[in-house]
């Protein structure tokens, strides 16, 4: 169900641009129509199953991490390459300034449109980009800027080069770091948050996640070929795995759900980025009164306390 409204909502967002951009008014009698006609169809996008909460999650139009970058920080400075070996576009990262705050973000990548997803491997990074995310989150750890990871990916990429480059190893190290650091670590899971490609920026003192967004040991159609054979059972392993929001939280992995607008972020991005600023706030401001000491304990009492 959720698939064919979002359908229709999409037809309607077209309109609703191409008479934006002939200058029609928000009060325009057309786009108020358009409007209410687009409320009506996201009305029953409520009590949605984990299959409708994974569509949602592996949406395109979904905001990514160079939306939440450009929404709720200032003077972000990219930092590139693993110094190693390349740079690998599926990770993004460097210094900004939350609410004046110095800060270290990174996080997977993905794209709007099928171009940008190629550029950027969908997500999937390799074991370059893991080492860049590792290098930009040793640097905060040096100097004591608080670390936000944003997590959004299908799992690292599983090719032959990768493999030869030490994926393993690279998500491995990243975890063992993160497990160590002394400076405040927020998580947060904004799609798909699958494998250990997610993990290895997930070791944190506190995991939050967006509404629809999912986090479970790999996807649904992988779980499903792997018990029963059969991917075209993915749906039932959707209920199966618990990987929505409300499930992690219950089973005391997520420590906060971010709400989102009906219908998924994509709908209105801005009102998502304003139950963000104030969840990453809150819990940074927490995290920060707390000392060094402190902060690790924390982080070991979260991951021993988990179901």
């Amino acid at each position: 169900m959720i698939r064919e409204s979002l359908m229709e909502v999409g037809r309607i967002n077209m309109q609703m641009e191409e008479l934006r951009s002939k200058g029609r008014a928000e009060d325009d009698q057309e786009m108020l129509d358009l409007s209410m006609e687009k409320a009506r169809l996201l009305r029953p996008c409520v009590n949605l199953t984990a299959e409708d909460k994974v569509f949602l999650a592996r949406k395109i139009e979904r905001p990514h991490i160079d939306d939440f970058i450009k929404a709720l920080f200032t003077d972000f400075f990219e930092q590139r390459g693993d110094h190693l070996y390349d740079d690998d576009p599926a990770i993004y990262g460097g210094i900004a300034r939350f609410h004046g705050i110095p800060v270290s973000v990174v996080g997977h990548r993905k794209g709007h449109t099928a171009e940008e997803n190629v550029a950027y491997n969908f997500g999937m990074a390799k074991p370059e980009g893991y080492r860049k995310a590792l290098r930009i989150m040793d640097q905060a750890e040096k100097f004591g800027r608080p670390i936000i990871t944003f997590i959004d990916t299908p799992g690292a990429f599983p090719g032959i080069d990768a493999e030869e480059h030490g994926q393993g190893e690279a998500i491995a190290r990243n975890m063992a770091r993160m497990s160590s650091y002394h400076v405040p670590v927020i998580s947060i899971v904004t799609g798909e948050g699958s494998s250990g490609g997610a993990l290895a920026l997930g070791v944190c003192n506190r995991l939050l996640m967006l509404e629809y967004a999912v986090y479970s040991v790999l996807s649904p159609e992988g779980f499903a070929s792997i018990l029963w054979k059969d991917s075209s059972r993915h749906a039932e392993a959707c209920e199966i795995m618990k990987l929505t929001a409300d499930d992690i939280r219950e089973a005391n992995v997520a420590d906060e759900v971010i709400p989102e607008p009906l219908g998924g972020g994509q709908e209105n991005p801005k009102r998502l980025y304003g139950s963000m600023d104030m969840a990453i706030e809150k819990n940074l401001s927490a995290l920060m009164a707390m000392s060094p000491g402190e902060l690790l304990r924390d982080k070991r009492r979260k991951f021993r306390g988990m179901q």
